[in-house]
């Protein structure tokens, strides 16, 4: 039974501590979508989002309404656009054509974005794929809503290094599409070792292969909730840390099932999972960082803050799994800048460096994210940012990802401004000497050995 103070303890969850369900994400199969004609393929795609979606930003209202929850953000994710694409699309101008179907398909249906412009080489590139990936620059630069994802490796094949020579270009030429408005196309751009295929988080959302037509998944957070139940917890040991942060996670997570449940009944699509990951926004007092500051750091990337990260990330899912049967998605603690005005204080003050976040990416569910570099950085020391942190998701069998933004045309000192939840960031120094030599070898880095047992 559920009594009445813990229905004061979740309202003040909501009003006071920033507990919200940062998106109900909607999965499509457009499988049944392709096409060898370009035109029947974008009407065929265009008209079943718009049908599928119909109702899911209603809903979402609906729900905010009823039960007093957030819902912060409404999307869609779609089966890899270079899959969808690749019986019709002949060159990067068809596939922008597809990017622009989609971006219609999400403002009709209005929901904040979209994901699934994306294609899966961790171990080869199709003709599709490579043209997919070649279009990404300018598709993310005419597109409002679309988002674009690559995954590169996985701890099953290893890391295609074709395919992130290519991306270290492809994130420089987004930059200077969108170098207007500080590069943010590289904000809606991310590369992976290990995609899950139930994400529902952007901007590296797709809807996997092997999900069913259509699906429900829900992504919540509350750092917020987790740093306020701390403030009970300070001077104790590391047992009651734990202890505090896991029932902490638990309730967080039965009000993502409760959403997600009752919009899987109200449209009438599949439940699927509940990714249970801590994800700041600028807002005060809604930051990982300062939970790593509660649990006693002065700033994250203090000595300690692997550690305490590690920490955080496994009491997290510990209480999460207890609440729900089907976690999954990322599900832990993201560690963006730009989105946590703690890490961007941190970066401020000096202690936070990209090497340091790369070591907390060992432990956390993502990786480097939302981190702006300077505009001149090249092409290959992106890549060579990007090869670091595949390694790292193929060796530990976990989740990886890069969001790099070189600003074009600024520097180390310089702030770039991306608006709401993507916040701001201070320019970030970059290692400056050259791996250029490495990238340029080609070819694949072989899975570990252990990718070998049945």
């Amino acid at each position: 039974m559920i009594n009445f103070s813990e229905v004061m303890e979740t309202n003040a969850m909501i009003e006071k501590e920033n507990l919200d369900v940062r998106t109900i994400t909607l999965g499509i199969s457009l499988l049944d979508c392709i096409d060898s004609n370009l035109a029947e393929c974008c009407r065929k795609v265009y008209d079943k989002i718009t049908r599928a979606a119909k109702q899911l930003v209603a809903t979402g209202r609906e729900i905010e309404g009823e039960f007093g929850i957030p819902i912060v953000n409404k999307r869609i994710s779609i089966t890899p656009a270079a899959i969808v694409g690749s019986a019709c699309c002949k060159s990067t101008k068809d596939f922008v054509k597809l990017a622009e179907t989609l971006d219609a398909a999400a403002k009709e249906v209005e929901v904040n974005f979209l994901g699934g412009y994306s294609a899966l080489v961790s171990k080869g590139m199709t003709q599709a794929d490579r043209l997919l990936m070649e279009s990404i620059p300018e598709a993310l630069a005419v597109t409002e809503r679309v988002c674009s994802s690559v995954n590169l490796g996985s701890t099953r094949t290893g890391i295609n290094m074709d395919a992130v020579r290519l991306m270290g270009s492809i994130v420089k030429q987004t930059a200077e599409r969108t170098a207007d408005k500080d590069s943010i196309g590289c904000a809606k751009l991310v590369v992976f070792c290990n995609a899950p295929d139930d994400n529902p988080f952007m901007a590296g959302a797709f809807h996997g292969v092997t999900e069913t037509d259509a699906v429900i998944n829900v992504g919540v957070s509350g750092p917020g909730v987790v740093k306020k139940a701390l403030e009970s917890a300070r001077g104790k040991d590391f047992g009651t840390l734990c202890e505090t942060i896991k029932r902490t996670a638990f309730k967080i997570t039965r009000v993502g099932q409760l959403v997600a449940k009752e919009a899987s009944k109200r449209l009438g699509v599949p439940y699927g999972i509940v990714d249970l990951s801590l994800a700041p926004t600028p807002a005060v007092g809604d930051s990982v960082a300062e939970i790593l500051q509660e649990i006693g750091l002065e700033y994250p990337g203090a000595p300690g803050t692997t550690a305490a990260l590690a920490l955080l990330n496994d009491q997290v899912k510990k209480g999460g799994v207890m609440a729900s049967s089907y976690v999954g998605g990322l599900s832990g603690a993201f560690i963006p800048v730009s989105e946590d005005q703690g890490m961007i204080d941190a970066v401020q003050a000096g202690c936070l460096t990209l090497e340091k976040l790369e070591a907390m990416t060992c432990v956390c569910s993502v990786g480097l994210d939302m981190i702006a570099i300077p505009g001149d950085i090249s092409a290959a020391t992106i890549s060579g940012i990007i090869a670091d942190e595949m390694a790292i998701g193929m060796i530990n069998q976990k989740t990886t990802a890069v969001r790099v933004i070189p600003v074009i045309g600024k520097g180390v000192g310089q702030t770039a401004s991306f608006g709401g939840l993507l916040g701001y960031a201070p320019i970030m120094p970059v290692n400056r000497f050259s791996c250029e030599a490495f990238v340029d070898r080609g070819g694949r880095i072989p899975a570990p050995i252990h990718s070998f047992k049945n």
